[in-house]
This record gives structure tokens, sequence and C-alpha cells, in this order.
């Protein structure tokens, strides 16, 4: 789950992560048939619905294609898959804006590479993860998900600097309260790449009036009201810009000790706020439902809620006083369920650990 600084990793600037308590679980056993066939299966817990997937063949838009990225993206560096039978179950819901694609790809690769009887590092893993995604599945996402689902450590955020690929653990010790939307949204739907089309378009132009930029977030903030850009394009890259400042004031907060706990959190939720005001009116990538909860968490007391993941759907992520926290949510969802008829789910997380493998019985 990113704390703060949506859609910041492909657009060069920085990120702040952290894995969440939910889980996905992947386990792996040779493949089935002859014992020099190279066969693929994968099934689900949440259907229990058998598939069987050619990792050499071409995509079918189904789960399993992030199973058959992974495959060609081991091979591409020399691990050799001898054919797998792979079960997934999991407590992240899709769509959710909680990396559950990360979770999927990052664990079968931790997964395959062992059975293939190789140990990759972390940093390894997140990248086989972030091709399968990205260049096999044609998501256009960044490293962010990837990395933080390798990477993370417990009782700690990641800030990560995508144009360096710098990165340092920050104690976050707070407790955040995820409320679920109801509303789901698929990266490989239009809306998400079309706003990194249009990052892609914002940065060429920007070149051609003379900006030497890398990326859009290296643009400073006192450059936005002399931008000559189609009125779209400036928004998205306010977003860009302001968003880029937004994670380094938040880094700040959870690096200094000049202040207490409380205080320097809840200056971390006006912050998360202020994205989500950010989100829906430059990014235009919220939604009717994470807009009321965002606006209900704060009147009900909450520091700050902002939608996280890429938008138009998914989770609300709330940061509250640990001793008001629980009234909050009750209220909020009462108030959710009076509009939309339906009570939002709704959970806590504290800052949890990275991929890791577990042996099953009768496993090596």
């Amino acid at each position: 789950m990113n704390l703060i600084g949506e859609h910041l990793d492909y657009n060069g600037g920085p990120v702040l992560p952290m894995a969440i308590a939910r889980r996905t679980a992947v386990v792996v056993g040779p493949g089935a048939g002859a014992a020099r066939a190279r066969s693929f299966e994968g099934v689900s817990a949440r259907d229990g619905v058998v598939d069987r997937f050619d990792p050499a063949g071409p995509m079918r838009g189904a789960w399993t294609d992030y199973l058959a990225g992974v495959v060609r993206a081991l091979e591409r560096r020399g691990v050799r898959v001898p054919g797998a039978s792979i079960a997934v179950a999991s407590t992240v819901p899709e769509g959710a804006g909680l990396a559950s694609s990360a979770a999927l790809t990052v664990a079968t690769a931790r997964a395959l590479a062992a059975l293939a009887g190789v140990r990759l590092n972390a940093e390894v893993v997140a990248e086989v993860a972030w091709e399968a995604e990205h260049e096999e599945v044609g998501v256009r996402c960044g490293r962010m998900d990837q990395v933080i689902s390798a990477l993370a450590l417990p009782g700690k955020a990641l800030f990560y600097d995508t144009a360096t690929g710098a990165r340092r653990a920050l104690p976050f010790r707070g407790r955040l309260w995820l409320i679920d939307t109801g509303v789901r949204h698929r990266l490989t739907d239009g809306g998400y790449n079309q706003r990194r089309s249009e990052c892609e378009e914002a940065l060429r132009s920007l070149r051609e009036q003379g900006w030497k930029l890398n990326a859009l977030a290296e643009l400073p903030a006192t450059a936005l009201s002399s931008l000559r850009l189609a009125p779209h394009l400036l928004r998205r890259v306010t977003h860009i810009v302001s968003e880029t400042s937004r994670v380094r004031s938040a880094v700040d907060l959870l690096s200094s000790s000049s202040a207490p706990a409380p205080q320097r959190l809840s200056a971390l939720g006006a912050l998360m706020s202020e994205a989500h005001a950010s989100m829906r009116d430059d990014f235009q990538a919220s939604c009717e439902e994470a807009d009321v909860l965002v606006e209900a968490a704060v009147k009900l007391g909450a520091w700050g809620a902002r939608l996280t993941g890429a938008g138009w759907g998914g989770t609300v992520v709330m940061l509250a006083d640990e001793r008001d926290a629980a009234r909050v949510v009750v209220e909020l969802q009462h108030q959710f369920a009076r509009i939309y008829r339906r009570i939002p789910e709704a959970w806590a997380t504290r800052a949890g650990s990275g991929v890791k493998r577990e042996s099953v019985p009768g496993s090596k």
C-alpha cells in the first residue's frame, strides 16, 4: 500500500509505500504429466478452477497470464522452470489499489525460482515481477508495488526514489485503517495507461519548449504558473509536482524526532488529504465513493485519508488517533451505508513484511 506518492513511480518521483498485513500465498510443485513434459497449470482458491497455460503462447486475458509472465521473465535470466502446478490463495482484494498483482507475481517469482533450484535476491525478484506485469501482461506500471512487496520490513515504510533507485526504511509505528469503496478497477483497463500516456505527452511537450528534464517529477513547483500546456496536461503535471513535494514532506515527518509522534502523524494525515484532493481534481483518478469516504473521515475527526493505488476505485486509507479510530470507522460505515445501501469492509493494519518462503510438509 502506498502511504503517499501516487503515480510518481513512472514519473521519476519519490514514493512511500509499506506492506500490509494481508497476504498472497503461492504454492508450487512439479508439473503434471510425463516426467520430461513442461506442463503448467494454475488454480486459484477463489474459484477452484484449474487453468492450464503455455508460457510460450500468447496472452489470453486470464489471471494465469501473470504466472506465464513470471516464467518468461525468469527464463530470460537463465532460470529454467521445468513445468509447474501452481496454487494461489489470497486475502488481498483484487482491483482495490493494494497491489494484488504485485503480490501474486512477487510470490510466484520466489516460488518458481525455488522450484528450479535457484535462489534469487529480493531485488531480482522485484524486477522479475515487474517485467511479468509490464512487459508481458501489458500494464504500464512503475516498479513501486513490486519493490515494496519484495523488500518490505515490519514496522517500516520504504522511501523509494524511483529516479535514482535509492531506498531508505523509515519507522512507521502508526495504525492505519483501510476502507474498501467496493468499486473495482483493472490496471489493464484504459484509465491507468491513458494517464501514463498523458504524462509522457506532457514531458515531450516540455522538452520541446526547452526544459531539460529526465522526468516530470524534476520540474520545480515555481514553474507551474508559467507552463504552456493543454489544460488537461497541466492538471496532470500539477499533480506530479505537488505530490513529489508532499512525499518529501512526509519523509521529513517520519524521519524527525523534533515533535511528538501524534503531532507528526497528524501532519502526515493532512498531507494524505491534500494528496487525495490532487488525485481527485488534478489527476482525475478518484471515484465518488472514495471522495465521500475521505471527506466524511476528516469531518469525523480522522487526521487524514486518501484513495490509495492507481485510482478509479479501490481502497481509502485513513490515519487517525488510535483512541478515536474505531469510533470514526463505525460512523463512517454508517454514513456510507445510508448513501450506498451497503456497509464498506474496513480493517486495520500496521507496516508488515515483504515476501518470504515457508516450506510445506514433504517439501525440500
